[in-house]
């Protein structure tokens, strides 16, 4: 059969399903995939032609998943939050790599000054798991979750050393059935059909794009020389090498380690004497990582579920699709030192019936997100990262930030900021706001600097410095905020508190801002400082989902 892609009929209509499987949860699964595919956002009308779902269904489903925090509601659009990232989250700390191998990749990054990316084998595609991506004008755009089609990569063609014959009738279907690419929404498509799908083709097509030899000449290639080449298989000016990564234990292809430029910096000739040996050296590094690395320790499994389900059920009553909330959990009980479970293993660890956690189970498995192994236990696909993954990897922490400020604004009525410590450590730099809409109030641009001494927000960020602290710092550190009273600007008050990553350190500070005769002192603190506690929690909660495995810029 051909290949499972993100825009399967099955997952559009959800026809031809198992008599078992969950209605609800491929209806939305199908949801999620849509909005993926559309960079994170759609209307519910848009949604409702893109699934062929009823309306009342699609408002059902985003309310759904609006309530477990992975879509919130945009003026007439359904965005996705950082919350549906604990989903690819789940699969990838149970595939271990990421955690394993991106220092390596980051680093061979650096020395390069290029891209370098590493993917894993996804069906008869390949699919990005970690990026290390540098800052230019012209710079690769592939983000982690990114499926591509396996003859128009260097990965592709390394991966395919192994197919066995079913892989390669799956990859002709395939090709014979979606000869334009239109199924993989990350590439663009191909200018022309190819027949590079079949064994026996001597054509060449002219176009730099175009596969320049078969795909089964490249891929016999691959397995000679133990690399491959991507010579603007995907568009022009687009050349990478690409080098496996073997697992340690079996030797097989665990994933594939690329570095990616363009021809105006290297010719595919120069990507083989200039940047494969150190590539190479690299790859030797990481099968050295894999071999040496400690047994995962399980983490804590997620807790509570069942009972949250429940009670959302009971509160929201109809508007609450059980049956979906339920099936996207089973997908966190995977992680690190989780990557393979069996089906009480799942129910033990959602709080789940056998009975609904099997159903979700075989649901996921016709979805293509989870697979069976022969030893009975069930692992995550890479497919789970076509659930929200792709647009989200790319964020910053002001567009992590931007709706709880614009909530705690509302909330408070007063004007809210979110701003970073410029290098010198001297100014701060506002990066997100929200206003309101008061006469009199505070309109600070986004970009502006400020001194950071005179500022709440700078005193915040500097309170974390590990330098010796004055008085008043040592007392912003110690009570965890910082007050300025008119000190900037006569009239101005401000407060502001620490936004903290995944380890604890200050990356950013939050503020609310009012003036003197609207909120004394003792107000600032009694009715400003909670509701900004609760929003700084939020933007870390979505800062540290987000972070987990991908880099999130503090602007």
């Amino acid at each position: 059969m051909p290949a499972m892609t993100a825009v399967d009929a099955d997952a559009r209509a959800g026809a031809g399903t198992p008599g078992e499987a969950v209605g609800p949860l491929v209806r939305g699964v199908a949801v999620l995939r849509r909005l993926t595919e559309a960079g994170g956002t759609l209307s519910p009308s848009a949604l409702e032609r893109a699934t062929g779902l009823a309306r009342s269904t699609v408002d059902r489903i985003t309310g759904t998943l609006g309530r477990m925090g992975y879509v919130r509601l945009d003026g007439r659009d359904v965005v996705l939050t950082p919350r549906v990232m604990e989903l690819g989250n789940a699969y990838l700390a149970a595939l271990r790599l990421p955690a394993l191998l991106d220092a390596r990749a980051d680093a061979l990054a650096d020395e390069l000054d290029e891209s370098v990316s590493l993917a894993v084998a996804d069906l008869d595609g390949i699919r990005f798991i970690h990026q290390a991506t540098r800052r230019r004008a012209l710079s690769v755009s592939f983000r982690i979750g990114d499926l591509l089609p396996a003859e128009r990569t260097a990965p592709g063609a390394l991966f395919a050393t192994e197919w066995t014959e079913p892989d390669w009738t799956r990859w002709r279907e395939r090709r014979a059935e979606d000869a334009q690419d239109a199924s993989f929404p990350a590439v663009p498509p191909r200018a022309e059909p190819t027949n590079d799908y079949s064994s026996t083709s001597s054509s060449k097509p002219s176009s730099p794009g175009s596969c320049a030899d078969s795909f089964t000449e490249r891929v016999e290639r691959a397995r000679r020389d133990g690399w491959a080449v991507d010579d603007q298989l995907i568009e022009p000016g687009l050349v990478a090498v690409s080098v496996p990564v073997r697992d340690p234990g079996t030797g097989r292809v665990a994933c594939v380690a690329s570095v990616v430029s363009h021809t105006s910096r290297h010719s595919a000739a120069d990507l083989r004497t200039s940047l494969l040996p150190r590539l190479r050296t690299a790859v030797r590094a990481m099968e050295t990582d894999l071999r040496t690395a400690p047994a995962p320790e399980p983490g804590p499994a997620p807790a509570g579920l069942a009972t949250w389900t429940t009670a959302s059920k009971h509160e929201l009553g109809r508007d609450f699709v059980e049956s979906l909330a339920r099936g996207l959990t089973v997908l966190t009980a995977f992680g690190e030192g989780r990557s393979a479970l069996s089906l009480t293993e799942v129910a033990r660890a959602t709080g789940l019936s056998r009975a609904t956690a099997r159903r979700a189970l075989l649901t996921h498995e016709h979805l293509g997100l989870v697979t069976a192994r022969p030893d009975r236990t069930f692992a995550l696909t890479p497919r789970v990262l076509d659930l929200g993954f792709p647009p989200l990897s790319r964020t910053t922490l002001p567009r992590l930030a931007e709706p709880h400020l614009r909530a705690l604004a509302d909330a408070v009525r007063e004007p809210t900021a979110l701003a970073v410590l410029t290098s010198d450590g001297k100014e701060i730099q506002y990066t997100a706001g929200a206003g309101t809409s008061r006469v009199l109030t505070v309109r600070i641009a986004v970009g502006t600097r400020l001194p950071a001494t005179a500022t709440s927000l700078g005193r915040v960020l500097l309170a974390d410095s590990a330098a010796p602290l004055s008085p008043t710092l040592t007392e912003v550190r110690s009570q965890g905020y910082a007050l300025v009273d008119e000190e900037l600007e006569s009239g101005l008050r401000s407060i502001a508190v620490p936004v903290r990553d995944r380890t604890g350190r200050t990356v950013a500070a939050l503020n609310v801002s009012t003036h003197a005769a609207r909120r004394t002192l003792r107000d600032v603190v009694a009715d400003l400082l909670p509701a900004l506690h609760t929003t700084a929690a939020r933007i870390q909660q979505d800062l540290h989902t987000a972070s987990r495995f991908t880099h999130v810029p503090p602007s």
